[in-house]
């Protein structure tokens, strides 16, 4: 089984792609293909509600967005990181959460794949749950199962998150309840 884990951050080598480097690496351990997508290397531009996906199966929009609905369709479960931004995850994921939308016009093509969210903030209450929150509505609106860390919501970290040792161990819960429900469902 397959598991995508995308980090919404604009910066490079910043705390939300360590955050999905390290819970990859841990379902890697538990025998799961694992798969990325870095916002900070990907050019996605937004949705211009062109209506093109609800006719064809495609996006006219030419960019880094075109290999990740294959990676979205080939996992069977995704799990999502990103920095807090004024209250809610970034723009640059805001944008391939809306030009996701190619998938649930064709079919609700990510229905069912087990969903998780992550979120890093400035300070322990800095906007997680709420960002969280956003990203666990995209998956909802998809049809995908969505866990959290066993008890709430997802990974909920301040910066840095490498030692956020509480934060960590709500990220580390987080991944293994992924796997905990993709082994459950296999």
């Amino acid at each position: 089984m397959n598991i995508l884990g995308i980090s919404g951050s604009p910066n490079s080598g910043g705390n939300n792609d360590k955050l999905i480097e390290e819970i990859l690496r841990i379902a890697g351990e538990r025998g799961f293909k694992t798969d990325t997508v870095f916002i900070s290397s990907s050019k996605i531009d937004p949705c211009n509600a062109c209506g093109v996906c609800a006719k064809e199966d495609r996006c006219p929009i030419e960019d880094d967005m075109l290999p990740v609905y294959d990676k979205l369709e080939e996992a069977d479960a995704v799990v999502v990181s990103s920095p807090v931004y004024f209250g809610t995850m970034t723009a640059q994921l805001k944008a391939l959460c809306d030009r996701s939308v190619l998938h649930r016009r064709q079919g609700f093509r990510l229905k069912n794949k087990v969903g998780a969210a992550m979120a890093i903030g400035g300070s322990r209450n800095g906007g997680q749950e709420k960002t969280i929150q956003s990203i666990h509505e995209w998956m909802h609106i998809h049809g995908m199962i969505v866990v959290g860390d066993g008890g709430h919501f997802g990974g909920i970290l301040k910066k840095p998150a490498a030692k956020d040792e509480e934060g960590m161990k709500t990220a580390i819960d987080t991944i293994n309840k992924v796997c905990d429900v993709l082994e459950m469902i296999a």
